[in-house]
């Protein structure tokens, strides 16, 4: 039979109370009574019942992470950097993977509020107006990562995406590229991506380029959308170079050039985004954008947490170093 609060206070010899704020990290108990606590804990194996624990303290211990795409190499090192964190403070993690379905990610923030979570970690395909309002209901603490909603006042961790596409598409410029595809999502979405468009728009006109529609494509973030999206540009006329909204896009283009009879990156440049595993082993390896994915994690749990226990945040929305990574998919 497992150990009770009563039994560890037999052993510890204190009151049940005493082990009570112990447990709860109360300051009024001295360091040598909460040592005996501690080791008579130790000793029976004793666990807390956190049903009855959250009930009286309204706190689980337990914090949601709700992430798109749990097959993506993107997401898992955020998670990395989350639950190393979490696990410090003593947190549990409880991970909620959408399937890129704005659907499931109202469905899961219902169930995390049922759940009674402390708090949520969330990266979202798409902050429309309906999940921001369900958010605003909720009432949950809550910090985005690698995204931001459109008024902001969400705290959040993220790069400053646009800056970064402005100095992907700049490198692919200074190269001598003039006719630069894009391959990404829309600047309407709102997420991290769109953004990229905004910033690659932006790089173009800064060096009196023009935006030429007929070479960029709107799609997903996947190797797929990488592939149907060059296809798709290959007919519409010459290309120099191409900027992708995702290291997975890349991976995508970069076949698709192959298979067109094109080589990378002697025929045509080829930059990602994200800076993914896959990216320094694929062939060409990918020249890249890097987000420090386990950092925005990291650094997001902590945020979290801070908001959770009611202490103050130094930012409410942090913006994290990105740094262009060269390797062999573009000339040197």
């Amino acid at each position: 039979m497992p150990a009770s609060i009563k039994d560890v206070a037999k052993e510890a010899g204190v009151s049940i109370a005493t082990v009570s704020r112990v447990l709860n990290d109360v300051d009024v108990v001295n360091e040598e009574t909460k040592k005996k606590v501690v080791e008579a804990i130790n000793k029976l194996g004793y666990r807390p019942n956190i049903v009855a624990r959250s009930l009286k303290t309204q706190r689980t211990k337990t914090i949601g992470i709700i992430i798109p795409d749990i097959s993506s190499q993107f997401y898992p090192e955020i998670v990395r950097g989350a639950e190393d964190v979490a696990n410090i403070y003593d947190y549990n993690i409880m991970l909620c993977n959408t399937d890129l379905d704005p659907e499931k990610e109202m469905e899961y923030l219902r169930v995390l509020k049922e759940k009674m979570v402390d708090g949520v970690l969330y990266m979202s395909t798409s902050l429309e107006p309906n999940i921001v309002d369900l958010i605003d209901k909720l009432q949950l603490p809550m910090v985005l990562v690698e995204t931001t909603n459109r008024e902001g006042n969400i705290p959040s961790v993220t790069i400053d995406n646009e800056k970064a596409a402005f100095d992907a598409v700049n490198y692919l410029i200074k190269r001598g590229n003039k006719n630069i595809a894009y391959v990404g999502t829309h600047e309407d979405e709102v997420n991290a991506s769109a953004l990229r468009y905004k910033g690659y728009k932006h790089t173009l006109e800064e060096n009196g380029l023009k935006l030429n529609e007929n070479i960029t494509y709107f799609g997903g973030l996947k190797a797929q959308d990488g592939y149907e999206g060059i296809v798709e540009i290959l007919k519409h006329g010459k290309i120099d170079a191409v900027f992708c909204a995702s290291d997975e896009i890349a991976m995508g283009a970069i076949n698709a050039l192959r298979d067109n009879g094109f080589r990378v990156p002697e025929d045509i440049d080829i930059i990602g985004f994200d800076n993914i595993y896959s990216a320094s082993i694929f062939y060409p390896k990918i020249t890249t954008i890097a987000q420090p994915m386990y950092d925005m994690g990291s650094v997001g749990m902590r945020m979290l947490i801070k908001i959770i226990n009611k202490q103050e945040v130094e930012s409410k929305n942090y913006i994290l170093d990105h740094e262009l990574i060269e390797r062999d998919s573009c000339k040197k």
